[in-house]
């Protein structure tokens, strides 16, 4: 069976971040070893508002240690990383044991529009995302990452992606969903050459919470057992579709897309 690193936060909730991304990888036949980077608590007495609790480095590094250099994987995949340290230190660690990383530039929690630490954003554009097999940033994290703002259109979600393929990444796709303009979710991939547009038609549901986490995973799935990163991108868009399409209530406040949804699906490649 592959093996998976995943070096990113814990969501109490159990929607996203790492409980997204082990749920994703079991319904793919990957195994998935995690290094807890923060937690995040949502508080039930404050309109379920995200409180967010760093890990320190070095309890980071410990767990790291414990999956590289006691187990050994295949791949790894990052999701929130807390610091700028961490950051550098996730870049350190692709180096050092040479592993293609799938990069879920995390910058904010679900339904907010600030990075959660805003001197990341400038750490990702300049030490993490060149080393990227492939980055797929939402719309407020591709502009942060282009430098660029308030992107609504398929054309800026190109010149996001072009810009940010720039930086190094290998391939980009930039996550629009459903809240580009038109009646259509819309992702644009980008590997230096021509754009692809992934579309489907957009799916009336408020309970999307860890789309983003469950599509990084579902690539980073894909990609570790065999299929090229394009082929990854088409498996992850099915793949999240059909878990959005299956998405539930969990409280008055929020809803998982559900990963399982996909065990009785046929996804063509």
């Amino acid at each position: 069976m592959k093996k998976v690193f995943v070096l990113a936060g814990s969501d109490t909730s159990g929607g996203a971040g790492i409980q997204a991304d082990l749920k994703t990888y079991q319904e793919n036949g990957v195994y998935g070893m995690t290094a807890l980077t923060t937690i995040v608590a949502q508080n039930p007495q404050n309109e379920w508002a995200h409180d967010v609790y760093p890990i320190d480095l070095e309890t980071v590094k410990a767990q790291t240690s414990t999956i590289l250099d006691g187990v050994g994987v295949d791949i790894m995949k990052t999701g929130m990383l807390p610091s700028t340290d961490i950051i550098q230190f996730a870049a350190d660690t692709i180096d050092r044991y040479n592993l293609d990383a799938v990069i879920d530039p995390v910058l904010a929690c679900k339904g907010q529009d600030e990075p959660v630490y805003p001197e990341n954003a400038k750490a990702l554009r300049d030490i993490l995302v060149p080393k990227a097999l492939i980055t797929t940033p939402n719309l407020f994290e591709a502009g942060q990452l282009a430098d660029m703002n308030n992107i609504t259109t398929i054309d800026e979600m190109k010149e996001a992606a072009e810009r940010i393929y720039e930086l190094g990444a290998k391939h980009v796709v930039v996550k629009g969903g459903s809240e580009v303009e038109g009646d259509r979710a819309v992702d644009v991939y980008y590997a230096g050459d021509e754009f692809t547009l992934l579309e489907h038609d957009a799916i009336d549901t408020p309970y999307n919470h860890g789309a983003g986490c469950t599509f990084a995973s579902a690539i980073t799935s894909a990609v570790v057992n065999g299929h090229t990163p394009e082929q990854a991108v088409y498996f992850a868009k099915q793949f999240i579709t059909n878990a959005i399409e299956a998405s539930w209530k969990l409280n008055q406040y929020v809803g998982p897309v559900n990963q399982y949804a996909n065990r009785n699906a046929h996804i063509d490649l």
